[in-house]
């Protein structure tokens, strides 16, 4: 049986580049060269989606812009913490098995966007409304 594998995990923030510079520092890693900003880095980069890679050039970690996060309270359940796991599939019939076997084991489809051309992916929620997705790549 074919598995999926974990892609990379997202994280929301209202400061993209600056959490991914954050991480950067914490755990050695560099952005994706698509996704560094042109020198110097402009105060007002809009970039919404950053990937962060290892040594290896293996996604490790990526930050996502939500202008309208709400921080969370953790170790308190009042304001939950906030990420979500991006799962890799070879290709698109490996992502159709794997969105019918993850429906079988309990989660439900939040976002199709199999269609896209340049990154076929499914949104997904687990038994727990914890957002992922599957995504070729």
């Amino acid at each position: 049986m074919t598995y999926p594998v974990l892609s990379c995990t997202a994280i929301d923030a209202r400061e993209p580049r600056a959490l991914a510079d954050f991480y950067c520092a914490l755990l050695g890693l560099h952005p994706r060269p698509d996704d560094e900003p042109p020198p110097p880095p402009a105060p007002d980069d809009d970039t919404d989606w950053i990937v962060l890679l290892d040594a290896d050039g293996q996604r490790i970690l990526a930050v996502q812009e939500k202008k309208e996060l709400r921080s969370s309270t953790w170790p308190s359940e009042e304001i939950p913490m906030q990420l979500h796991m991006d799962f890799r599939v070879p290709d698109a019939q490996q992502l159709e098995v794997q969105r019918e076997r993850a429906e079988q084991l309990g989660a439900r489809l939040l976002l199709d966007r199999s269609e896209d051309t340049e990154e076929p992916l499914y949104v997904m929620a687990d038994p727990e409304d914890h957002p992922f997705c599957l995504l070729v790549g």
